[in-house]
């Protein structure tokens, strides 16, 4: 329970950090939030909480790093559904808060904002087709898989990993915002789609399917290529 909670209040806080500062502060460009600051705001976020929680979970706070850890031989298949449950709660949870807060504004409407959603085509922010979101998702988080475990791996400077794998996710938001605005995380685009209740739900699919195959790649990629045998 301590590591499903703790599974819970990561992603809780990634998606309230990364999402609610899209949804919130994005449009206050003389607050200096913006393009890069909700870029920041993912990466300090899984940084954090992988300091404060990482010890007793694993700090996935992901489907698909959990499911990555699993491919890469780092995760117990029997508690991969577990710890989904958990994240997916988390992020729901933010989701909620950051639509009550946003339904304080008196102009505020989920649907036609996007309310932080990820999207393809007239629903990608720089208008990319379905093509190129599968691909840039299915790479980014493959990437990340390749950075989680290798600066995880036993081998690897201690103490060291979240701020490693906070840097490589601002990195990809830097990236894939103007594709996709960035899922490689089907719990933080779910939290979100439930709330825009429009077609960020119909197009929620390939927010699982991409990031998923990536983190399945990525953990092969580290496991058999550049991982040490074991």
């Amino acid at each position: 329970m301590r590591k499903l909670m703790a599974e819970f209040s990561g992603t809780f806080v990634l998606v309230l950090g990364g999402c609610g500062s899209a949804v919130l502060a994005a449009d206050f460009p003389e607050m200096g939030i913006g393009f890069t600051g909700v870029a920041l705001a993912f990466g300090l976020a899984v940084m954090v909480m992988a300091f404060a929680v990482g010890h007793i979970s694993g700090g996935h706070f992901n489907p698909a790093v959990t499911l990555g850890l699993t491919v890469g031989g780092r995760f117990p298949l029997a508690q991969v559904m577990p710890y989904v449950i958990a994240q997916l709660a988390g992020a729901v949870a933010a989701g909620a808060v950051i639509f009550l807060i946003a339904s304080g504004e008196a102009d505020f409407d989920a649907a036609a904002s996007g309310f932080a959603s990820n999207g393809y085509g007239e629903h990608s922010p720089g208008g990319y087709n379905l093509l190129s979101c599968m691909l840039i998702e299915a790479v980014l988080t493959a990437l990340f898989l390749i950075v989680i475990l290798g600066a995880t791996d036993k081998g690897a400077a201690a103490g060291f990993a979240p701020i490693a794998i906070g840097l490589t996710l601002t990195l990809i938001h830097l990236i894939a915002i103007p594709v996709t605005n960035t899922s490689v995380n089907p719990a933080r685009s779910t939290g979100v789609a439930l709330f825009q209740g429009d077609w960020a739900i119909s197009q929620l699919w390939m927010f699982w399917l991409m990031p998923l195959i990536g983190a399945a790649l990525g953990g092969v990629i580290y496991r058999y290529l550049l991982g040490k045998a074991e």
